[in-house]
């Protein structure tokens, strides 16, 4: 047993202190750019140099601070991409600062509280890799291991850190690689991208070839199958898209038809992977939940770095905090009998897509978890249910599925980051109940500062609609589909062939990953993986699948040489990656700063125009990947 300190008064002080800060600065990045930055990792470097100036930290110490702060980035996710919706829609005028805290911070706590099975399920039963918690581990390990460990992952680090720089502050490099084209004269839309992200090349490493090549799969049946087929015979008979389509290159179109049509095939997919997901993990879940409750009937020992917090706690708290939610969904609706209704269906839903949100940040991490693709789906689920409660054309319909998103999305998200933080500890030997209190503590810090954050934003800028003449009102991209989507529902628009392709898709995929599992095939295709591949960026995937390769060819070498291809074999590899995917957090959370205190998004830019920038990248791309790939095979030889 690790008897190191963990849940220390420094750590949960120093860990409450950086989410309300990081939440706070995700809030404006998610409004003004529809993206958050990861915020575990910093927060570990940030711990290690604070507490070792306030006397000797542990290894577990530093874990617990980056725990509690990695509710910075998942608490702002689960906020901005759903209750503005509510201010678009003209049912808020502002953010009451009681509603917020009870919606978020509740949804918040059910995350952490749904994520106590899915730890026994997903991190010790199915073993997943969740990469940016082997990359916390690993930064946390080197930093007590000694200079050797040390001096390495600082190296890949700041190899990550300066390429972001280059990239996203001075941007004297793009962000992406792309070529596209409309290849003859039929104008089919030819497109190919690559985020030039050492940290997704990093990503694609840990988690391996298998995942990579079906994540990308999902991509290019998008963007080289499902786009160029939409532009060539169907675009044209869709008015309002045709009319956006007129002149535009290639990239633009492929980029409006995957936004307003091909990734709501993702979405179907989604949709059938979560629930085949939840399906094929019944008898594990089932049995971490039966655990867990024996545990607590007959007291029995368990080690520290197994004890969860008690499952009949659990399941108390579960009941506890939907009662105040019930409360207010009753407000809303007017009715005890919907209300019961919209609080089942987010009791379901929650614990539905928290599995489906953990089940993909072990398969692709937590920055590439498209939280947003999963609180569509609860929408579109809520909305149908209410449909037939409410009828077509209700306003308050839309408003309830909202709200019923919003609970969903705050417990997906912090399940997600929970989760990863809790394979963090895992590798480190921490004791999970520790972890999944200090989650808890944070959950409900950043919770309690998004209303004045949204207010001050709303009135300083302006959310959809500019505040003052001459601001240029935040564009919250999540929020607007958000209301978009529940609108649609109540009073059509939604484009349900895309869904039900998607819902196809997935069935198929399921389908082929069965028959590879009943020959005995190593290689298989999740149908999650699958579902993030169409939904995400086609640039997104394809650094991942380089990364997975990468580890592939490492592993090969290995067994050429006498060796396994084993995990341990790879360490310094790992390490590597891992530093890379540090580099890129930290830099992304200081890059951050700027464009918060000054509303421009190129505050750092260069006036350097570099011939040949985006060759440029690719090269310097491809020397990390030769770098982290000579690292994986030479220094463990």
């Amino acid at each position: 047993m690790n008897d190191a300190p963990q849940l220390t008064v420094r750590a949960v002080v120093l860990s409450m202190g950086l989410t309300v800060v990081l939440a706070a600065a995700n809030a404006y990045l998610g409004l003004f750019a529809g993206l958050t930055v990861a915020t575990a990792i910093p927060a570990a470097v940030v711990s290690m140099v604070v507490l070792r100036m306030l006397g000797r930290s542990s290894v577990l110490e530093n874990n617990i601070v980056a725990t509690g702060a990695s509710a910075g980035s998942s608490i702002a996710a689960g906020t901005v991409f759903t209750l503005p919706a509510l201010v678009i829609l003209g049912h808020w005028a502002r953010f009451d600062y009681w509603w917020v805290l009870a919606i978020i911070g509740l949804g918040g706590l059910l995350g952490v509280l749904f994520s106590v099975p899915l730890r026994r399920t997903l991190i010790i039963a199915e073993d997943l890799q969740f990469p940016e918690g082997v990359a916390t581990a690993e930064l946390l390990r080197a930093g007590s291991e000694g200079a050797g460990s040390a001096k390495a992952l600082g190296f890949a680090a700041g190899a990550g850190a300066l390429f972001k720089l280059a990239m996203s502050g001075f941007r004297i490099i793009p962000e992406t690689f792309s070529l596209s084209g409309y290849l003859g004269s039929s104008r089919l839309i030819g497109y190919i991208g690559l985020n030039l992200s050492p940290a997704l090349l990093g990503v694609g490493y840990i988690v391996g070839a298998n995942v990579g090549t079906v994540t990308v799969a999902g991509g290019l049946l998008a963007w080289w199958l499902f786009i160029p087929t939409y532009h060539a015979l169907f675009a044209m008979q869709d008015a309002a898209l045709a009319a956006k389509l007129v002149g535009v290159d290639a990239e633009t179109a492929a980029g409006l038809i995957w936004t307003s049509k091909v990734r709501y095939i993702g979405v179907g997919a989604m949709l059938v992977g979560g629930m085949w997901a939840l399906w094929t993990l019944r008898h594990s879940l089932l049995s971490g939940i039966r655990s867990g409750l024996n545990v607590s009937a007959n007291g029995q020992a368990v080690d520290e770095r197994e004890r969860d917090l008690p499952m009949s706690f659990i399941l108390v708290g579960i009941v506890l905090f939907v009662l105040p939610l019930f409360a207010l969904y009753s407000v809303v609706v007017g009715s005890y009998g919907i209300a019961a209704a919209m609080a089942v269906i987010m009791i379901v839903a929650g614990f539905v897509f928290s599995s489906v949100s953990g089940y993909m940040a072990g398969l692709v991490g937590s920055s590439n978890n498209p939280v947003s693709g999963i609180t569509i789906s609860t929408i579109l689920f809520a909305s149908l249910v209410l449909l037939g409660l409410m009828g077509p054309g209700s306003t308050v319909g839309p408003v309830a599925a909202i709200l019923i998103g919003a609970v969903t999305c705050s417990a997906a998200a912090v399940a997600g980051d929970n989760l990863q933080d809790l394979k963090a500890g895992r590798l480190l030997g921490a004791s999970p109940w520790r972890q999944q209190v200090m989650l808890a503590l944070g959950a409900v810090a950043g919770a309690a500062v998004m209303a004045p954050v949204l207010n001050l934003l709303l009135q300083a800028y302006g959310i959809g609609t500019p505040a003052h003449e001459g601001v240029k009102a935040l564009s919250a991209p999540q929020a607007t589909l958000m209301a978009a989507v529940a609108k649609g529902i109540f009073g059509g628009g939604l484009p349900w062939p895309m869904i039900e392709l998607g819902a196809a898709l997935g069935v198929s995929v399921i389908i082929l990953d069965q028959w590879l599992a009943r020959t005995g095939r190593s290689f298989r295709t999740p149908v999650l993986a699958v579902a993030v591949g169409v939904y995400l960026p086609l640039e997104l995937t394809t650094p991942i699948f380089l990364g997975g390769l990468l580890a592939a060819v490492a592993a090969h070498w290995h067994r050429s040489h006498g060796g396994t291809g084993e995990e341990s074999e790879r360490r310094d590899g790992l390490l590597y990656a891992s530093g890379l995917i540090a580099g890129e957090a930290i830099i992304g959370v200081l890059i951050a700063i700027p464009i918060v205190s000054t509303n421009r998004v190129d505050v750092l830019s260069l006036a350097v125009s570099l011939p040949y920038a985006q060759w440029i990248g690719l090269v310097g791309l491809g020397l990390i990947g030769r770098w982290l790939y000579q690292a994986a095979v030479t220094r463990s030889a």
